[in-house]
């Protein structure tokens, strides 16, 4: 039996946002990036979306996935906390961090930006990220949850962790 591929984004908040909108998108990006399911996350994109994920450049919903299957696949462990920066009628600023740990067992945290804007459905129609990553111990690590999956209700974000 092959794989069934879902055809729509799961839940879709179209613009104009509103404040309660807008961190409504960011959480629902964030859990859906902690699903580490590419197929997943390519939903949440246009079928043409741009990116600019650091110094690389990625267009269109089949490269997204290969991009984030590829991601996933270095990034052991990935755990990802997403804060409103601020946002407009059609896009959201956004900060993030989150923690990895690589191939031969070295952790990370990745710290950056990311500007989306969104088409009238409510798809990502661009996405540019700037990312900076620091090696830190496994002692120095502060996103705890089962990965993959969604951070907890109660678990701390940005504002909350230093």
């Amino acid at each position: 039996m092959g794989l069934i591929l879902p055809t729509q984004p799961p839940t879709v908040i179209a613009p104009p946002f509103t404040a309660e909108t807008a961190v409504r998108k960011v959480r629902l990006a964030e859990d859906a990036w902690n699903s580490r399911d590419p197929v997943r996350v390519a939903l949440a994109y246009t079928e043409d979306s741009v990116w600019r994920n650091r110094g690389e450049f990625v267009s269109g919903r089949d490269a997204i996935r290969a991009f984030l299957a590829g991601k996933w696949d270095r990034e052991r462990e990935y755990r990802l906390v997403k804060d409103l920066w601020a946002f407009t009628a059609d896009r959201i600023g956004v900060r993030f961090q989150y923690e990895w740990r690589d191939a031969a067992g070295g952790w990370h945290r990745s710290y950056g930006n990311e500007l989306w804007e969104f088409d009238a459905r409510g798809l990502m129609r661009r996405r540019e990220a700037s990312i900076n990553d620091v090696p830190i111990s496994e002692a120095e690590c502060k996103f705890f949850w089962p990965a993959p999956g969604p951070r907890p209700a109660d678990h701390p974000g940005i504002p909350d962790v230093k």
